[in-house]
């Protein structure tokens, strides 16, 4: 192995020039397929095919129909809904709503529906018409039919008529990419059309299109912003470090071509870029430092020992090989681990950076020592970075052999101590919070819980057992039973049912007597009203999205303000147990819709993560052994390449207590990275005790000497790298860079004072 290793570095000094250009034409043909690199903007891509929520979900959509939408929230400055000039304009914004593109439905106060009766006839009509005009008696009238229907209060006004909703769905092309961005662009220009023609009134638009559009919208802030700060926090780290002009723009020609071709190689496997992996570039840029800083540290230090440039290049390749491709095969293999996630922009994110890992390998390997050997290399011995020099180093493993007993005690205590933080941990989100409030959507939606009705929804089909059966007495009571239950459940704010409908054209048939708002006696009358009162509604005010084909279910919805991903699982699960308590068999459903598809995801990610990560601490572990042909030394590396991700966990339960969506893939993503140090410093140790038949505290003083530095550069780098990710604007990227710094800076820890002290204590045997 030793003659193959001398061999290549020889080999790569020979063909420098080839070398070089065979590298760069092969980056230039992968970064050829980032032109095809697109930007998804549906808030589905997070659920695989296999997601038994989702395809609930998309059953429930099959028989009723989508709710894609835009909702405008409304609120006039005087804190009055109810005057003509308000009216008007929201009479005015509903009429131009129909022209957003693909809108399908319209629903506002001004053209709600309502109903009563006349000479032992059903009305129904536009609350409000003509608002300019209307007299003090019909606004008072308005105002009070408005506040006391159960249909628009917490839905489309608030109880106080402060503010009031305006609610467009769309029905956009299938498979359109475009159609989302062109949505948004549309209404965002409205809005501005409409605020500058009414500035006493504001307007906050939330809803379905505009959450998919800031997905979007977050993916490139993130790439527009976090790569040239990651980009100049790398110049930043890897100059003050090697401080050394060559050797600063040799790794960042590397580090621009390892991301070019992960991202490349993306383009060219049609994978589009959502807000998770959209920081691929990033992390690519982070990991690609580490292998040009092990070389490069090497170099230097043995051409401050008084190596010729070549030699050097030659000895550095020899001493660096074998710990990084180990390095990077394991970060691979960590990464590609992140297939296994139930959500697909995981699985994409795994795949670009493992990518990008083995590019930046070869890369290393082949480029970097070719362009060392042509770019001139000053060295002098106060800036090298091992051996004898590192001083620091040098008194570090003085440290830690002259206490290794304690250091020993001390770390298996803290390692214990924080894993037990774990047992705080509970499996918990809100995908609202995971946009911060730079983005317009997440303030809007808040205004909207705070001021009208709930965002999360979830939605109930609920089957009457046979065709027509809607109009059944029996089944109306359940639903309206079913819904008054869940009208009293915390943080339920409206309950959207067809019982309240049938319930007011009861009372209309009935000259609009009070004493008649409940469900008619009989099916045949309950048919009949709701018939009459369906070729009484204008266009695009149809009951398709409430009720089935053949009328034997009707659709439910739950809205729900400020509540967890555990808040709704809870909530569903009391309403199973409700339904099976209290209703016919053929009713009893699960509940839908994406706030619950989100409500679990976390919890199905995690379990799916948790075998994975397993699987790819055996794999990694069994390489190790291998490569470093030692069983015991193999098994001993297991602490602290497992420990640190275990105590990161801990931390968050005792600060936090929350673990989401974003968390969930912290174990693959950190396990093959912070195995990178524990190999460099194994690789050195075994070193130093197969070649020179060192005892295990010299051998640990090698590894420190000779790596030490270098260990210290890469993980700067790398905690600087994912501390970058903490300012993006979507939150799932933000938690994952906060927990991925602190599980390497532990990492850290665990190599320069735990591992050794554990060497020295295990580690008593000869080994060949």
């Amino acid at each position: 192995m030793k003659h193959l290793e001398v061999s290549i570095g020889y080999w790569v000094i020979k063909y420098r020039w080839w070398l070089i250009a065979a590298t760069l034409l092969i980056s230039a043909a992968a970064a050829g397929g980032m032109r095809y690199l697109t930007f998804d903007n549906d808030l589905r891509a997070f659920f695989s095919e296999e997601n038994p929520q989702l395809q609930a979900l998309e059953a429930l959509e099959n028989t009723y129909n989508k709710i894609d939408n835009v909702y405008f929230t409304i609120a006039p400055k005087d804190g009055n809904v109810f005057t003509r000039e308000t009216l008007a304009a929201i009479e005015e914004l509903t009429e131009s709503a129909w022209q957003i593109p693909y809108s399908s439905r319209v629903d506002s106060i001004t053209n709600f529906q309502h109903t009563r009766s006349e000479d032992d006839e059903l009305i129904v009509e536009d609350l409000v018409t003509d608002a300019l005009n209307l007299s003090d008696e019909a606004l008072q009238r308005i105002r009070e039919t408005a506040l006391s229907e159960p249909r628009l209060v917490n839905q489309q006004i608030s109880p106080s008529g402060h503010v009031t909703g305006l609610n467009v769905n769309i029905l956009p092309p299938g498979n359109s990419k475009d159609a989302v961005p062109e949505i948004a662009a549309y209404v965002r220009k409205m809005v501005d059309d409409f605020q500058r023609k009414h500035p006493r009134i504001d307007i906050y638009l939330a809803g379905a299109i505009m959450f998919d559009n800031a997905f979007s919208e977050a993916t490139r802030d993130d790439m527009k912003t976090l790569i040239p700060v990651m980009f100049a926090v790398l110049v930043t780290v890897i100059g003050l470090a090697l401080r050394s002009y060559t050797g600063t723009v040799a790794t960042l020609i590397i580090i621009l071509l390892s991301m070019v071709t992960g991202m490349g190689l993306a383009g060219w496997l049609g994978i589009a870029l959502t807000p998770a992996s959209g920081i691929a570039p990033t992390i690519i840029l982070t990991l690609a430092v580490a292998d040009s800083v092990h070389i490069m540290a090497t170099v230097y230090q043995q051409m401050s020992l008084g190596r010729p440039k070549q030699d050097a290049v030659a000895e550095s390749l020899r001493l660096n090989l074998q710990p990084v491709f180990l390095t990077s095969i394991t970060t691979a293999i960590g990464f590609l681990t992140m297939n296994f996630s139930d959500a697909p922009p995981f699985r994409d994110l795994g795949n670009i950076v493992a990518m990008g890992v083995v590019a930046a390998f070869f890369y290393s390997i082949f480029f970097l020592p070719s362009m060392l050997v042509i770019l001139p290399i000053k060295v002098r011995k106060i800036t090298a970075t091992g051996g004898k020099f590192c001083h620091a180093c040098d008194r570090l493993a003085d440290f830690v052999i002259r206490r290794r007993q304690p250091i020993f005690w001390i770390m298996a205590v803290l390692v214990v101590t924080l894993v037990s933080g774990m047992a705080k941990l509970e499996l918990n989100d809100n995908f609202l919070k995971y946009f911060s409030k730079k983005y317009d959507i997440r303030r809007a939606t808040d205004f909207m819980q705070e001021n009208l009705r709930g965002w999360d929804i979830i939605e109930y089909s609920l089957d009457s057992g046979e065709p027509g059966g809607i109009h059944e007495p029996a089944f109306l009571n359940k639903v309206e039973e079913f819904a008054l239950w869940y009208s009293k459940q915390p943080k339920v704010t409206f309950v959207s049912t067809l019982t309240d409908t049938i319930k007011t054209l009861n009372k209309n048939m009935h000259g609009d007597d009070p004493a008649y708002y409940r469900i008619p006696e009989s099916r045949e009358l309950a048919a009949q009203y709701l018939l009459l009162y369906e070729l009484s509604l204008p266009f695009g005010q149809d009951l398709n999205n409430r009720i089935n084909v053949d009328k034997s279910s009707t659709r439910m919805i739950v809205f729900l303000e400020h509540t967890t991903a555990k808040d709704q699982r809870q909530m569903d699960a009391k309403a199973r147990e409700w339904l099976k308590n209290n209703a016919p068999p053929h009713m009893f459903t699960y509940g839908s819709g994406l706030s619950i598809i989100w409500a679990h995801i976390s919890k199905r990610n995690i379990e799916s993560m948790l075998g994975a990560s397993f699987g790819a601490l055996v794999l990694i572990s069994a390489i190790l052994i291998f490569a470093l042909r030692s069983f015991r030394i193999g098994i001993i590396s297991l602490l602290p390449n497992l420990a640190p991700a275990f105590m990161a966990f801990g931390i968050w339960g005792i600060l936090v207590g929350q673990v989401g969506l974003g968390l969930s893939v912290i174990v693959s993503l950190t396990i093959g990275i912070v195995v990178d140090d524990t190999i460099h410093f194994l690789s050195k140790y075994l070193r130093a005790r197969r070649e020179e038949n060192a005892e295990p505290t010299t051998a640990v003083r090698y590894a420190f000497n000779t790596v030490g530095t270098a260990m210290w550069v890469t993980t700067l780098a790398l905690v600087a790298g994912f501390s970058v990710l903490t300012a993006s604007g979507y939150n799932i990227n933000a938690q994952m860079g906060l927990l991925s710094a602190i599980t390497i800076s532990l990492a850290l820890l665990l190599d320069f004072f735990f591992l050794p002290s554990l060497l020295m204590k295990i580690d008593g045997k000869d080994i060949k």
